[in-house]
Protein backbone atom coordinates (compact mmCIF):
# COMPACT_ATOMS: atom_id res chain seq x y z
CA UNK A 1 0.00 0.00 0.00
CA UNK A 2 2.99 2.52 1.08
CA UNK A 3 4.99 1.48 -2.28
CA UNK A 4 1.53 2.26 -4.99
CA UNK A 5 0.96 5.73 -2.64
CA UNK A 6 5.19 6.79 -3.51
CA UNK A 7 4.77 5.36 -6.83
CA UNK A 8 1.43 7.50 -7.03
CA UNK A 9 2.96 10.78 -5.41
CA UNK A 10 6.62 9.85 -7.75
CA UNK A 11 4.45 10.04 -11.14
CA UNK A 12 2.28 13.17 -9.82
CA UNK A 13 5.28 14.53 -8.97
CA UNK A 14 7.28 14.17 -12.53
CA UNK A 15 3.87 15.13 -14.17
CA UNK A 16 3.73 18.18 -12.40
CA UNK A 17 7.47 19.08 -13.45
CA UNK A 18 6.72 17.88 -16.76
CA UNK A 19 3.90 20.54 -17.04
CA UNK A 20 5.91 22.84 -15.39
CA UNK A 21 8.85 22.54 -17.93
CA UNK A 22 6.25 22.74 -20.48
CA UNK A 23 4.62 26.02 -19.57
CA UNK A 24 7.85 27.68 -19.32
CA UNK A 25 9.00 26.70 -22.61
CA UNK A 26 5.45 27.53 -23.96
CA UNK A 27 5.81 31.34 -22.32
CA UNK A 28 9.49 31.94 -23.72
CA UNK A 29 10.87 33.51 -27.08
CA UNK A 30 14.61 33.75 -27.11
CA UNK A 31 16.27 37.31 -28.82
CA UNK A 32 19.45 37.74 -30.35
CA UNK A 33 20.21 41.08 -30.34
CA UNK A 34 22.86 43.96 -30.93
CA UNK A 35 25.53 44.10 -27.58
CA UNK A 36 24.17 47.69 -27.74
CA UNK A 37 20.74 47.05 -26.30
CA UNK A 38 22.18 44.89 -23.26
CA UNK A 39 25.71 47.36 -22.69
CA UNK A 40 23.00 50.13 -22.39
CA UNK A 41 20.74 48.79 -20.31
CA UNK A 42 17.83 49.28 -21.78
CA UNK A 43 16.86 45.46 -21.70
CA UNK A 44 17.23 45.13 -18.02
CA UNK A 45 14.86 48.11 -18.12
CA UNK A 46 12.02 47.16 -20.85
CA UNK A 47 12.12 43.24 -20.80
CA UNK A 48 10.55 42.65 -17.18
CA UNK A 49 7.53 45.26 -18.12
CA UNK A 50 6.95 43.07 -21.22
CA UNK A 51 7.18 39.58 -19.20
CA UNK A 52 4.76 41.75 -16.30
CA UNK A 53 2.51 42.55 -19.42
CA UNK A 54 2.92 39.60 -21.26
CA UNK A 55 3.91 36.46 -18.69
CA UNK A 56 6.38 36.05 -21.73
CA UNK A 57 10.41 35.34 -20.82
CA UNK A 58 12.48 37.00 -23.46
CA UNK A 59 15.66 34.92 -23.33
CA UNK A 60 18.85 37.26 -24.57
CA UNK A 61 21.67 36.41 -26.74
CA UNK A 62 23.32 39.45 -27.08
CA UNK A 63 26.28 39.60 -29.85
CA UNK A 64 27.20 42.12 -33.08
CA UNK A 65 24.39 42.69 -35.64
CA UNK A 66 25.74 40.20 -37.90
CA UNK A 67 26.23 37.34 -35.57
CA UNK A 68 22.24 37.86 -34.58
CA UNK A 69 21.35 38.05 -37.95
CA UNK A 70 23.23 34.89 -38.30
CA UNK A 71 21.31 33.10 -35.30
CA UNK A 72 18.07 33.79 -37.22
CA UNK A 73 18.77 32.57 -40.35
CA UNK A 74 19.96 29.49 -38.92
CA UNK A 75 17.12 29.23 -36.97
CA UNK A 76 18.35 29.70 -33.59
CA UNK A 77 16.03 32.19 -32.10
CA UNK A 78 12.32 33.67 -32.44
CA UNK A 79 13.49 36.83 -32.90
CA UNK A 80 15.45 39.46 -33.79
CA UNK A 81 16.48 42.85 -32.28
CA UNK A 82 19.19 45.16 -34.11
CA UNK A 83 20.24 47.96 -35.90
CA UNK A 84 21.21 47.55 -39.62
CA UNK A 85 18.53 48.60 -41.80
CA UNK A 86 20.04 47.42 -45.15
CA UNK A 87 20.58 44.01 -43.78
CA UNK A 88 17.54 43.54 -41.83
CA UNK A 89 15.09 44.35 -45.33
CA UNK A 90 17.73 41.81 -46.54
CA UNK A 91 17.08 39.35 -44.40
CA UNK A 92 13.22 39.66 -44.66
CA UNK A 93 13.33 39.81 -48.69
CA UNK A 94 15.39 36.54 -48.28
CA UNK A 95 12.39 35.05 -46.20
CA UNK A 96 14.41 34.75 -43.17
CA UNK A 97 12.15 37.33 -41.23
CA UNK A 98 8.23 38.10 -41.48
CA UNK A 99 8.29 41.95 -41.28
CA UNK A 100 10.34 44.61 -39.85
CA UNK A 101 9.00 46.84 -36.99
CA UNK A 102 11.02 50.39 -36.94
CA UNK A 103 10.97 50.21 -33.22
CA UNK A 104 13.84 53.46 -32.21
CA UNK A 105 16.65 55.13 -32.46
CA UNK A 106 19.09 56.74 -31.39
CA UNK A 107 22.41 58.06 -32.58
CA UNK A 108 26.78 57.45 -33.06
CA UNK A 109 29.16 59.59 -31.92
CA UNK A 110 32.97 60.07 -32.35
CA UNK A 111 34.87 59.42 -29.35
CA UNK A 112 38.54 59.98 -28.16
CA UNK A 113 40.52 60.97 -25.49
CA UNK A 114 40.12 65.08 -24.25
CA UNK A 115 43.70 65.98 -25.57
CA UNK A 116 42.50 65.19 -28.77
CA UNK A 117 45.73 64.46 -30.89
CA UNK A 118 43.85 64.70 -34.33
CA UNK A 119 41.86 67.60 -33.49
CA UNK A 120 38.48 66.62 -34.22
CA UNK A 121 36.40 68.03 -31.54
CA UNK A 122 33.45 69.85 -32.15
CA UNK A 123 33.47 68.97 -35.97
CA UNK A 124 30.66 68.95 -37.56
CA UNK A 125 31.79 66.47 -40.78
CA UNK A 126 32.34 63.27 -39.50
CA UNK A 127 33.79 62.28 -43.14
CA UNK A 128 36.52 65.42 -42.85
CA UNK A 129 36.88 64.17 -38.72
CA UNK A 130 37.68 60.39 -39.82
CA UNK A 131 40.22 62.16 -42.51
CA UNK A 132 41.66 63.53 -39.92
CA UNK A 133 42.39 61.14 -37.83
CA UNK A 134 43.92 59.28 -41.20
CA UNK A 135 46.04 61.68 -41.57
CA UNK A 136 47.67 62.11 -38.31
CA UNK A 137 47.25 58.18 -37.95
CA UNK A 138 45.39 58.78 -34.66
CA UNK A 139 44.95 55.19 -33.17
CA UNK A 140 41.62 54.38 -34.47
CA UNK A 141 39.85 51.03 -32.62
CA UNK A 142 37.82 49.48 -34.76
CA UNK A 143 35.16 46.66 -33.45
CA UNK A 144 36.21 44.51 -36.39
CA UNK A 145 33.10 41.90 -35.35
CA UNK A 146 30.41 42.63 -38.02
CA UNK A 147 27.97 44.41 -35.55
CA UNK A 148 25.55 47.07 -37.05
CA UNK A 149 28.40 49.22 -35.22
CA UNK A 150 31.03 47.77 -37.29
CA UNK A 151 29.21 48.18 -40.53
CA UNK A 152 28.27 51.49 -39.87
CA UNK A 153 31.89 52.80 -38.70
CA UNK A 154 32.85 50.99 -42.21
CA UNK A 155 30.70 53.00 -43.84
CA UNK A 156 31.68 55.78 -42.59
CA UNK A 157 35.35 55.02 -43.75
CA UNK A 158 34.29 54.53 -47.71
CA UNK A 159 31.95 57.81 -48.00
CA UNK A 160 35.08 59.79 -46.43
CA UNK A 161 37.10 59.27 -49.70
CA UNK A 162 39.93 57.64 -48.03
CA UNK A 163 40.97 54.21 -49.78
CA UNK A 164 39.71 51.26 -48.68
CA UNK A 165 41.61 47.82 -48.47
CA UNK A 166 39.51 44.51 -48.39
CA UNK A 167 40.66 42.17 -45.73
CA UNK A 168 39.45 38.74 -44.64
CA UNK A 169 39.12 38.26 -40.99
CA UNK A 170 37.75 34.90 -38.85
CA UNK A 171 34.88 35.94 -36.51
CA UNK A 172 33.85 33.52 -33.74
CA UNK A 173 30.17 33.20 -32.79
CA UNK A 174 28.69 30.69 -30.88
CA UNK A 175 31.47 28.19 -30.84
CA UNK A 176 32.16 28.50 -34.92
CA UNK A 177 34.35 30.29 -36.69
CA UNK A 178 33.59 32.31 -39.81
CA UNK A 179 35.22 34.06 -42.61
CA UNK A 180 33.99 37.56 -43.39
CA UNK A 181 35.49 40.10 -46.05
CA UNK A 182 35.22 44.16 -45.18
CA UNK A 183 36.80 46.81 -47.09
CA UNK A 184 38.77 49.14 -43.88
CA UNK A 185 41.30 52.05 -44.23
CA UNK A 186 45.23 50.79 -44.45
CA UNK A 187 47.65 51.17 -42.33
CA UNK A 188 48.77 50.53 -38.82
CA UNK A 189 47.11 53.11 -36.89
CA UNK A 190 43.84 51.59 -37.89
CA UNK A 191 43.47 48.26 -35.00
CA UNK A 192 40.71 46.08 -36.07
CA UNK A 193 40.10 43.89 -32.71
CA UNK A 194 36.91 41.82 -33.23
CA UNK A 195 35.94 42.61 -29.48
CA UNK A 196 32.22 44.33 -28.69
CA UNK A 197 31.90 48.06 -27.89
CA UNK A 198 33.32 47.84 -24.25
CA UNK A 199 36.70 46.02 -24.75
CA UNK A 200 36.62 48.33 -28.76
CA UNK A 201 36.56 51.74 -25.52
CA UNK A 202 39.39 50.20 -23.26
CA UNK A 203 41.43 49.84 -25.96
CA UNK A 204 41.03 52.73 -27.43
CA UNK A 205 41.31 54.66 -23.86
CA UNK A 206 44.69 52.50 -23.53
CA UNK A 207 46.00 53.65 -26.66
CA UNK A 208 44.74 57.17 -26.85
CA UNK A 209 42.56 56.76 -29.52
CA UNK A 210 39.52 57.15 -31.19
CA UNK A 211 36.60 54.47 -31.85
CA UNK A 212 32.89 54.89 -33.11
CA UNK A 213 30.45 53.74 -30.60
CA UNK A 214 26.34 54.02 -30.19
CA UNK A 215 25.47 56.73 -27.83
CA UNK A 216 23.40 55.02 -25.56
CA UNK A 217 26.28 52.70 -25.04
CA UNK A 218 29.06 55.13 -24.78
CA UNK A 219 26.87 56.91 -21.94
CA UNK A 220 26.40 53.71 -19.74
CA UNK A 221 30.21 53.53 -19.80
CA UNK A 222 31.09 56.82 -19.11
CA UNK A 223 28.28 57.80 -16.42
CA UNK A 224 27.13 53.94 -15.05
CA UNK A 225 30.64 52.42 -14.82
CA UNK A 226 33.44 52.49 -12.48
CA UNK A 227 36.02 53.80 -12.89
CA UNK A 228 33.92 55.41 -16.04
CA UNK A 229 35.80 55.68 -19.04
CA UNK A 230 38.12 58.91 -19.70
CA UNK A 231 37.28 59.49 -23.69
CA UNK A 232 35.01 62.14 -24.38
CA UNK A 233 32.40 62.61 -27.31
CA UNK A 234 34.16 64.45 -29.89
CA UNK A 235 32.13 64.49 -33.06
CA UNK A 236 27.80 64.02 -32.91
CA UNK A 237 25.18 65.28 -34.86
CA UNK A 238 26.26 64.70 -38.14
CA UNK A 239 23.32 63.16 -39.94
CA UNK A 240 25.35 60.49 -41.30
CA UNK A 241 25.59 58.99 -37.74
CA UNK A 242 21.27 58.17 -37.15
CA UNK A 243 21.42 55.01 -36.01
CA UNK A 244 17.50 52.76 -36.32
CA UNK A 245 16.74 49.62 -34.75
CA UNK A 246 14.22 47.12 -35.97
CA UNK A 247 12.70 44.02 -34.81
CA UNK A 248 12.39 40.71 -37.29
CA UNK A 249 9.73 37.70 -35.83
CA UNK A 250 11.80 34.85 -37.80
CA UNK A 251 9.55 32.90 -40.41
CA UNK A 252 7.72 29.71 -39.31
CA UNK A 253 7.93 29.10 -43.29
CA UNK A 254 11.40 28.17 -42.86
CA UNK A 255 11.51 27.18 -39.25
CA UNK A 256 8.23 25.54 -38.16
CA UNK A 257 9.71 25.17 -34.83
CA UNK A 258 9.68 29.20 -34.29
CA UNK A 259 7.72 30.43 -31.63
CA UNK A 260 5.74 33.35 -33.91
CA UNK A 261 2.60 33.94 -32.21
CA UNK A 262 4.57 35.04 -29.38
CA UNK A 263 8.01 36.39 -30.87
CA UNK A 264 4.98 38.74 -33.14
CA UNK A 265 3.34 39.73 -29.81
CA UNK A 266 6.64 41.05 -28.61
CA UNK A 267 7.18 42.64 -31.92
CA UNK A 268 3.70 44.15 -31.50
CA UNK A 269 4.28 45.20 -27.91
CA UNK A 270 7.73 46.88 -28.65
CA UNK A 271 6.01 49.48 -31.21
CA UNK A 272 2.54 49.73 -28.70
CA UNK A 273 2.15 52.63 -26.85
CA UNK A 274 2.95 50.84 -23.88
CA UNK A 275 6.21 49.76 -25.69
CA UNK A 276 7.22 53.19 -27.30
CA UNK A 277 6.72 55.26 -23.49
CA UNK A 278 9.39 52.68 -22.07
CA UNK A 279 11.70 53.14 -24.50
CA UNK A 280 11.08 57.03 -24.02
CA UNK A 281 11.53 56.90 -20.59
CA UNK A 282 14.41 55.13 -20.57
CA UNK A 283 17.66 57.55 -19.22
CA UNK A 284 20.85 57.44 -17.61
CA UNK A 285 22.01 60.04 -15.57
CA UNK A 286 19.16 62.01 -16.64
CA UNK A 287 20.07 61.58 -20.22
CA UNK A 288 17.74 60.08 -22.92
CA UNK A 289 19.69 57.03 -24.93
CA UNK A 290 16.97 55.85 -27.18
CA UNK A 291 13.81 57.52 -29.34
CA UNK A 292 10.79 56.20 -29.98
CA UNK A 293 10.39 55.31 -34.00
CA UNK A 294 6.78 53.73 -33.96
CA UNK A 295 5.26 56.42 -32.50
CA UNK A 296 7.69 59.53 -32.20
CA UNK A 297 5.83 61.55 -29.65
CA UNK A 298 5.75 59.26 -27.17
CA UNK A 299 6.75 59.94 -23.29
Amino acid sequence: MRKTLFAALALTLALTISFAVAAIAAESIKMSTTTSTRDSGLLDYLLPEFTKDTGIEVLVLAKGTGAAIRDGIDGNVDVIFVHDPEREIQFVQDGWGTTRYEVMHNDFVLVGPAADPAGIKAEKDVYHALRLIAEKRSPFISRGDDSGTHAKELSLWKNSGLPMLKTEQALKSGGKERKVTFEMPQGDWYKSIGQGMGKTLIMAEEMNGYALADRGTFIQQKFGKTPPTSLEILVEGDKGLFNPYGVIPVNPAKYPSVKIKEATQFADWLVSERGQQIIARYQLQGKQLFFPDAIPDAK
